[in-house]
């Protein structure tokens, strides 16, 4: 038995599988804005009460690593890390929009090349493009989009454009024939997949000094209303 604990927060979506030897087990989503540090806990007990597994059959923690939500990220490496602190085990790390472009495949035409892309407010995202096998033909970049955007990519190939980021710019591109769009989530089930190959090969990482990819520094929000001292 190799049992995998899945953990997915980098968004809205707040979301838990566990696999075994790659083999989905039991998958728990809440598509809930700012409940990940209440809802996670109780999801993870709901996946290992459904397998009927317990946090001690646990061998690895995999956890999506970003980039994403700031506060979303730490949640989830902060939950990855304490389990794995207590029971020992390793932690592996899935990029986020890797793990959204495994989830877009049975999707893509064999000749499109996927294009994950996560909000990261305004006209920006977090977004990469990668092949059928997952190899970076755009690397993970944060991303102001426009209608030239993606001109050299699409003389050659077709595009699927998907994610919450995606949305708020289909109708800028709905004059191209080349640029299609699909509305997915991330889930924890594709990051315990690619979570399992890495456990095969033990790219672990260092439980202590782990921090998620956060690739923008984080800029808290000023309110509106003036405190009163």
């Amino acid at each position: 038995m190799a049992l995998i604990l899945s953990l997915e927060t980098a968004t809205k979506v707040c979301s838990v599988a566990l696999h075994d030897k790659g083999v989905l087990l039991a998958e728990m989503n809440v598509m809930e804005e700012y409940s990940h540090f209440e809802k996670l806990p109780t999801l993870i007990e709901q996946v290992l009460k459904e397998s009927n597994r317990k946090f001690s059959d646990l061998k690895c923690i995999a956890v999506s690593m970003g980039p994403g939500s700031y506060t979303g990220l730490r949640i989830g490496v902060s939950m990855a890390k304490g389990i794995a602190f207590s029971l020992n085990i390793p932690i592996v790390s899935v990029n986020t929009l890797k793990g959204l472009a495994v989830s877009a495949m049975e999707k893509a035409g064999e000749k499109e090349l996927l294009c994950p892309m996560i909000d990261a407010r305004r006209s920006e995202v977090y977004t990469m493009i990668v092949n059928h096998h997952l190899e970076e033909i755009w690397p993970t970049q944060a991303l102001i989009i426009d209608k030239h955007s993606f001109n050299e990519v699409i003389e050659n190939h077709n595009l699927l454009v998907f994610g919450d980021g995606s949305n708020k710019f289909i109708s800028l591109f709905e004059s191209f024939t080349k640029i299609r769009f699909n509305e997915l989530s991330p889930s924890a089930k594709q990051i315990g997949e690619l979570g399992w190959k890495k456990f095969q090969n033990a790219e672990f990482e260092n439980t202590a000094y782990f921090e998620p990819y956060y690739l923008k520094d984080f800029r808290p929000g000023i309110g509106k209303k003036k405190l009163t001292l």
